[in-house]
Parts: C-alpha cells; sequence; structure tokens
C-alpha cells in the first residue's frame, strides 16, 4: 500500500510577508467602502454595520483563506513540489459595489428600513453565492459563449458611475481634506512613484490621510465599541429568509454580475495554472460560493472570490500560510469587533481614493483586456447604468421631498405603468416622470434602461461585439434573447410578469429578424470591408 504524500510548503516564507500585506490590506480598504457607504450613504446603526455584516463578512474570509489554504497544501503533497503557492482571495469588489449601489440604494430610498435592507442584502448575497457554485458547472460554458466586451463593459460601467463619482464628488465635498489625500494617492496608483523602502504613496495617502484628518479634528479615536460581535445565526437565518421577498425584483442586478464573478474566478485561477500550480478551477469555483453562502448566513452581504495576484506572490516564493492567517487575522478582527475603530477614524476622502482607485481599474482593465475593435462595444456596454444611476437619485429625491411635505415614501413608488410595465413616480397623484419630460430633463427612457440595466448593458455590448467579428446570426441570436427577457419583464420593467404587448419586446423581435435576415446575405451581397475601422 503506497504512503500517503505530505505537503512539503514551509509553515512560513519571508514571500508570505507580502502576501499577508496583500490580502489584509486590499480587504481592509473593502471593509472601508462597505462600512462608510452602510453609515454615511444609508444611515444603517452601527449595531447592524459592526454587529452583523462586519462579522459575517470577516467568517466569510475566514472560511476562504483556511479552506485556500488546504488547496495549496493538497497541490503540494499530489505534486510532491515545495513551491505552491495558495491561491488569493477576498471580497469582490466589482460584485461589493453592485451590492451596495445596486441593490441596497434602491430598497434604501424606497422603504428606507435598515433592518429590511439588511435582510435583501444578505439574501442578494446568498443568491450571489449560489451563482458562484454554480459556475463550477456551467462556467465554461458561459465563457466561451458570452463576450469579455460585453461583461467587462458593463462592470466598467457601474465602476465608471457609481464609484468614480462618488470619489470625485466626496474628495471636493472637504477638499482642505480630501484634494491632499488625492494628490498623493494618485501619484503612487497612477504615476508608479515609490518613497524609499518602496513604499507606496497610497499606502501614504491612507494612513497620513487618518492622521491628518485626526490633526484638524475630522476624525477621532475610538476604542469602546470594540467587543464580542458573533451573531446569532437563528437570527440572521430569518432575517434573510424575510429578505427574498424584497430581493427578487434585482435579480436582474445580482445574478449578471455573479456571472462576470465566477468568469473572473475561472480567469483568476487559470493563470494560476500557467504560472505552474495546477489547481482545480470548479474547485474553487465551488469554494468562492459555498463561502459566500455561509458569510451571508452570518450576516454578510458581498460575495468572496479569487483575486488577481497569484503569479505575482508566486513570484516572491509566498506559500500557504499568508492564506490562513489572514484569514484568521481578518476573521478575528471582526469577530472582536476591531473595525469598530474605523468607524470614526477614517475620513470620507480616504474613502473615497479608493472608490475611484478601483473605479479607474476596473475602466482599465476593460480596455486592456480586450481587442481594440471591442472597445465599442465596452463603451455602449457602459451606458445602462448611467440610466440606473440616475434613476436612483431621483428616487432619492423625490423621497426626500416626499417626506417634507408630509407625504408618504411608499406612495412614490405605488404606481407601475400598465402599458409598458416600467416604474412611475407618483407622489399624491403627481407625476413627477412627466414633469421632468416636460420641464426638458434628460428622462425619456430613462426608466425603462434603469430596469434590468447590467442585463441591458450584456445584451447591447455581446450584440455589438458579434457584429464586429461579422456574426450576425450570433447577433440575431442576443436580440432574440432580448426580447424573451423583456416579455416576461426581466429587463425594461419593474416586475416580473408577461409582457406581450411590451414595445421592447416587439422592438428586440425585430432587430432579431433584421440580423437574421442580413445573416445569409453575409458576404454574398452584404458585405463588411475587411480593413474596416470606425475610429
Amino acid at each position: 500500500m503506497e504512503a500517503k504524500k505530505k505537503s512539503l510548503i514551509p509553515f512560513f516564507t519571508r514571500g508570505d510577508v507580502g502576501g499577508l500585506t496583500y490580502m489584509i490590506t486590499n480587504n481592509i480598504v473593502n471593509y472601508i467602502i462597505i462600512i462608510a457607504t452602510l453609515q454615511y450613504s444609508y444611515e444603517w446603526p452601527a449595531e447592524i454595520i459592526f454587529g452583523r455584516v462586519i462579522p459575517g463578512l470577516s467568517i466569510g474570509l475566514l472560511c476562504g483563506g483556511l479552506y485556500y489554504a488546504w488547496m495549496a497544501h493538497k497541490l503540494s503533497a499530489k505534486l510532491q513540489r515545495a513551491d505552491v503557492t495558495a491561491l488569493p482571495s477576498g471580497i469582490s469588489t466589482p460584485a461589493m459595489f453592485v451590492i451596495l449601489f445596486g441593490v441596497i440604494g434602491p430598497i434604501h430610498y424606497s422603504i428606507g428600513d435598515p433592518e429590511v435592507e439588511w435582510g435583501a442584502a444578505m439574501a442578494a448575497c446568498f443568491i450571489g453565492g449560489f451563482v458562484e457554485f454554480l459556475g463550477g458547472f456551467i462556467g465554461p460554458w458561459v465563457k466561451k459563449h458570452l463576450p469579455r466586451a460585453a461583461l467587462l463593459g458593463t462592470v466598467a460601467g457601474i465602476g465608471f458611475i457609481w464609484m468614480a463619482t462618488e470619489g470625485v464628488f466626496d474628495v471636493f465635498s472637504d477638499p482642505v481634506v480630501g484634494l491632499p489625500i488625492l494628490a498623493v494617492a494618485m501619484l503612487g496608483l497612477f504615476a508608479g512613484y515609490l518613497f524609499p523602502k518602496k513604499i507606496s504613496p497610497f499606502m501614504i495617502a491612507i494612513v497620513g490621510g487618518i492622521v491628518y484628518a485626526i490633526c484638524l479634528g475630522r476624525t477621532t479615536f475610538d476604542f469602546t465599541q470594540v467587543g464580542f460581535y458573533f451573531p446569532n445565526p437563528v437570527n440572521t437565518v430569518q432575517s434573510l429568509i424575510n429578505g427574498f421577498a424584497y430581493v427578487a425584483p434585482y435579480l436582474t442586478v445580482v445574478i449578471p454580475v455573479e456571472i462576470y464573478n465566477f468568469i473572473e474566478t475561472m480567469d483568476n485561477v487559470e493563470s494560476a495554472n500557467a504560472a505552474g500550480d495546477g489547481y482545480n478551477v470548479r474547485e474553487a469555483q465551488f469554494a468562492d460560493g459555498i463561502c459566500t453562502m455561509i458569510s451571508s448566513l452570518f450576516g454578510g452581504v458581498v460575495p468572496n472570490t479569487v483575486w488577481l495576484g497569484h503569479p505575482g506572490l508566486k513570484k516572491t516564493n509566498a506559500g500557504a500560510a499568508y492564506s490562513w492567517i489572514s484569514g484568521i487575522v481578518l476573521g478575528l478582527a471582526g469577530i472582536f469587533g476591531l473595525f469598530t475603530v474605523l468607524d470614526d477614524l477614517v475620513p470620507p476622502a480616504v474613502v473615497a481614493i479608493t472608490f475611484l482607485w478601483c473605479a479607474v481599474i476596473m475602466v482599465a482593465q476593460a480596455f486592456k483586456e480586450c481587442k481594440p475593435k471591442h472597445y465599442a462595444a465596452i463603451a455602449i456596454a457602459m451606458v445602462p447604468s448611467i440610466a440606473d444611476y440616475l434613476f436612483t437619485q431621483i428616487e432619492a429625491a423625490v423621497a426626500t421631498g416626499s417626506m417634507a411635505i408630509g407625504g408618504t415614501e411608499a406612495g412614490i413608488f405605488s404606481s407601475i405603468i400598465p402599458e409598458t410595465g416600467m416604474k412611475g413616480f407618483l407622489v399624491e397623484g403627481f407625476d413627477v416622470s412627466k414633469t421632468l419630460l416636460d420641464n426638458g430633463a434628460m428622462w425619456n427612457g430613462v426608466p425603462a434602461v434603469k430596469s434590468g440595466a447590467i442585463i441591458i448593458g450584456i445584451l447591447l455590448g455581446s450584440m455589438c461585439v458579434f457584429m464586429i467579428d461579422r456574426k450576425l446570426k450570433s447577433a440575431s441570436l442576443i436580440a432574440f434573447s432580448g426580447a424573451v427577457l423583456s416579455l416576461f419583464g426581466f429587463i425594461h420593467h419593474a416586475a416580473l410578469g408577461f409582457y406581450y404587448t411590451s414595445p421592447f419586446m416587439i422592438g428586440w423581435l425585430i432587430v432579431a429578424v433584421i440580423l437574421f435576415g442580413l445573416s445569409f446575405g453575409e458576404g454574398k451581397w452584404f458585405k463588411a470591408a475587411d480593413d474596416f475601422e470606425y475610429v
């Protein structure tokens, strides 16, 4: 009988120091963004943020850190190699912003109850984890048939309209603090400058920005909330179950971004394979999904994922220790309330630069990872997020105005236009949408594009890619998919239903027929120049 092979990975290596810095620092940045958004934008109480959300997220990161370290040891034992590096993992930044602004935001403006919003966010996170898990089965097929430019363009649109604008606006909301922090951060993030010992100006901006804000009296240290915050799973599961009723209309937001998420996991694991560590892609996707679902069961609201960066960590000889140590550090920090110190310590300007940084990376990645001829598809896929942003901002303004005049928030959103199924604004009989249009506001079509904006972006981007690639039958199939999705209310409509007279369904269907008909003349009487460039 063959003896069981043992892992050869050292207990700790010098390279693990860099891995620890990478995982802990970047996850803390995400924690800062989550805390600041829930606290300042949605006014969630500290009890929910630090007593439920942060511990839940931390438990998910703990599970991920431990599991990916175990995967590394298992691979080392199989290959009998000591130079195996664990997969880096953490909070999914794109999915985080989609949940924060695409799910929690609209629910907040329509309901205004943090308990309900938290339950819905947990439900969205759980569903997202399940979609990630399914990626282990359907991931290769989706990756093969869905153009990368459409996915990356849609995510870039989310980053640009939600994150970049929020970042720049927050900087100028307190320019004495914001502008100096932004300028120092940009020196490192975008210009590549380094201080002695290879210290990044970005880290100086974060740490120095906090110190600077303390000196100006903007923020303070407060350790009074540090304690034991282990969430009661009975209460969290009940709130999660209740949240399913509220999150159903936002599945058209959650599902597409999780598809993007599991494709990114596939790509990141494949990059690890190319670097010499042959991890099982399906196992990593299963782990992502399960850790995300566990996180949601304990109160977490954003998904986990495998990160970029494995090849770089491997070059520094990182092993597996950085993964399990960072998981334990982040897990214990969340459970013992150490992140409560960030409550009064981190100024909004510091969060703003992380918004801007993440947004720029998402937009730049979309163009960097795709062929130049597909840039048009990326740009088109970015546009629907603008409708989502406009609608949400007007929604918030209407809610504020309604409360100011003694109206009820619930009355604002009770109107769904029967002919189209689109969401409308009615405040005590006052049609806000009509007034906007009558006064020349750019509002025509905004409610239609807001509903299912992410899917609409993917559809438009995919159709554009297939046209550019001379695949008109595939473009026709995308348009037909748009017709089906519109028919059942997944896009363009405020609620699921059967919209057989929908002008959107009819429009998509006409496009599908036109493209299908033109495909028979492709290369014959309907030709495109081989050297055509649209720029």
